[in-house]
């Protein structure tokens, strides 16, 4: 009991230290611009994709648009939608692993100077 209370003391007081490092910031701001592309186009890739998957949903039930051409034309827009959906973690994790590729050197190595110190 007395060893996860002080490992929970430690990571709250962790939180209140002051952080004003310059390497810290640094190597906090390469994280996140190698994260950067692959989360915005994650984001924008799944919210077009639900919306043209949604659109697709209206036109096969028919709420949107009558007939038979409506609900083919449905069925279709639909099935791109939901394979924009499926393709866009696949799709992610690609981006991910390309940006994290191109900063890996200077992120290991500020990150082994602050550990060094």
């Amino acid at each position: 009991m007395m060893n996860t209370d002080k490992i929970l003391a430690e990571s709250i007081a962790k939180d209140y230290v002051p952080k004003d490092s310059s390497k810290i910031v640094a190597l906090k701001k390469l994280d996140a611009r190698a994260k950067l592309p692959a989360t915005i186009f994650t984001y924008s890739c799944g919210i077009v994709s639900a919306l043209v998957f949604g659109t697709g949903m209206s036109l096969a039930m028919q709420v949107i648009g009558s007939g038979m051409a409506g609900m083919v034309l449905g069925v279709i827009v639909g099935t791109i939608g939901l394979m924009g959906c499926g393709l866009n973690y696949p799709i992610y994790k690609r981006l991910l692993e390309k940006g994290k590729a191109k900063y890996a050197y200077e992120i290991v190595e500020l990150a082994r100077e602050i550990a060094e110190q």
